[in-house]
């Protein structure tokens, strides 16, 4: 029987790239994919499990699907990605309407373990985390001309607010030879934008080649030719050495963007963090990555509200958000997450104070976004068109300033030659709404 599957996928890019393999190896056993998951037979979900609300996230979708499945819409469900890695046995006891829940080690059996849900066979499978497949086919879920690019999985940083390490294991890279492969074909394949992921792309090859290795497999990635974007995600700043700096100035094709999760800067949390720095070598950090990068994007996020965080502590991390005047920034308060060290510190802070925080946090940024904004006027952008706004009746896309789901748009209106999506085109910018600037497209 020609069985019918469907993906959800929640959570990060790299879990996406997951769902991506996984849609691979079904087709090649005979599934036919779907994208509704009305339509299916099967419906996997590629949970995430990193903070509470994506917990609960999952456990919604999953939910939701179950009502489907009563309704006789779908036959089984299958769980598997972090919070499924996280929580094993727990979730076939606690959400009845789930078929098999599966570790991130088991992904490579996905066809089996849907045939064996469909024929009425429970499965738990837990195998070990490091047999997630670190390569291996895609079928894209991005558009065409823009996709992302996993270089490792897995992460030694241990930070103590964090369960990654517990879900994915110990960091591991994918060989050099390996990815430019993979990038060759996606370019082939029609991709202009390549979004290069990890949970520390600054950490990669360090394990396979004794010392990181980013700064050389970017080079690498430049070569090929018909990339026009490669946007780094996902960066240390610890390992933010002068090399990488230097292939970002002199390299075209990087998008002049980094992304820097520096999660806080007083001392003292980032000690209790596990991670190093304080306020003065940050600032020493981003002063040098402005200086020598011109035009570079910073974006970062912050946690307020971390156990024993003082008010002076949160009103030190607000003032330096302020004085820096990142370009993009996001901040969540913290997440208590079970079997991480901070979960178990005294001087838990309430949650309503934590979310003050991180909203006082956010309120600042939106007057810096909106004189980053005012700052763009009159300037002329290299924009990759991504389609048509029938409310707004305008075009958008993105700059390099902006990565894909997490950043804002540019809006713009065109004469009579209409772009298509994935076609870059020159944009001057009039105006901004909210945070996204507005402009007439000039070529």
């Amino acid at each position: 029987m020609n069985y019918k599957v469907s993906i959800v996928s929640l959570g990060c890019a790299k879990n996406q790239v997951d769902a991506e393999m996984l849609l691979y190896t079904l087709e090649e056993r005979g599934f036919t994919l779907v994208n509704d998951p009305a339509d299916a037979d099967a419906v996997i979900v590629n949970t995430c499990g990193f903070i509470e609300s994506a917990k609960q996230e999952s456990i919604d979708e999953i939910i939701e699907l179950g009502a489907l499945k009563r309704e006789g819409k779908i036959k089984a469900i299958i769980v598997t990605g972090c919070l499924a890695q996280r929580y094993q046995n727990k979730i076939t006891k606690q959400l009845y309407e789930v078929d098999a829940a599966i570790g991130i080690g088991a992904n490579a059996q996905i066809a089996d373990i849907v045939l064996k849900a469909l024929a009425g066979e429970k499965t738990e499978l837990f195998p070990d985390k490091l047999s997630l497949p670190l390569t291996g086919g895609r079928i894209p879920s991005t558009p065409p001309y823009s996709a992302y690019l996993k270089i490792s999985d897995g992460c030694d940083n241990c930070c103590t607010y964090c369960a990654i390490p517990m879900i994915r294991g110990r960091f591991r890279s994918r060989t050099m030879e390996d990815i430019l492969t993979e990038a060759r074909q996606l370019a082939n394949n029609g991709v202009k934008e390549l979004n290069v992921i990890a949970q520390d792309t600054t950490r990669y090859g360090e394990d396979l080649y004794g010392k990181p290795q980013l700064a050389e497999l970017l080079r690498r990635l430049c070569d090929i030719p018909k990339l026009r974007w490669i946007r780094i995600l996902y960066c240390y700043p610890d390992r933010v050495t002068d090399e990488l700096i230097d292939v970002m100035a002199q390299q075209d094709k990087i998008c002049k963007y980094i992304d820097l999760p520096l999660q806080h800067c007083n001392g003292e949390i980032l000690r209790r963090m596990n991670r190093r720095g304080n306020r003065e070598t940050l600032s020493v950090l981003l002063k040098k990555i402005r200086d020598r990068i011109p035009g570079v994007v910073l974006r970062t996020t912050f946690i307020t509200g971390f156990p024993g965080e003082t008010e002076e502590q949160f009103e030190e991390l607000a003032q330096f958000a302020n004085d820096i005047r990142f370009e993009r920034l996001g901040c969540f308060a913290y997440s208590q997450e079970e079997d991480t060290p901070a979960a178990s510190l005294p001087d838990q802070i309430d949650d309503e104070v934590k979310q003050l925080r991180a909203d006082i946090i956010m309120e600042q940024q939106q007057t810096i976004m909106a004189e980053y904004c005012e700052s763009l006027i009159g300037r002329e952008l290299e924009i990759l068109c991504v389609g048509y706004d029938r409310i707004a009746e305008c075009f958008f896309g993105r700059s390099y300033a902006d990565a894909p789901e997490v950043d804002g748009c540019v809006f713009f209106t065109c004469g009579e030659r209409k772009p298509t999506a994935g076609e870059f085109v020159t944009v001057r910018i009039e105006d901004y709404l909210g945070c996204d600037p507005v402009g007439i497209m000039i070529d």
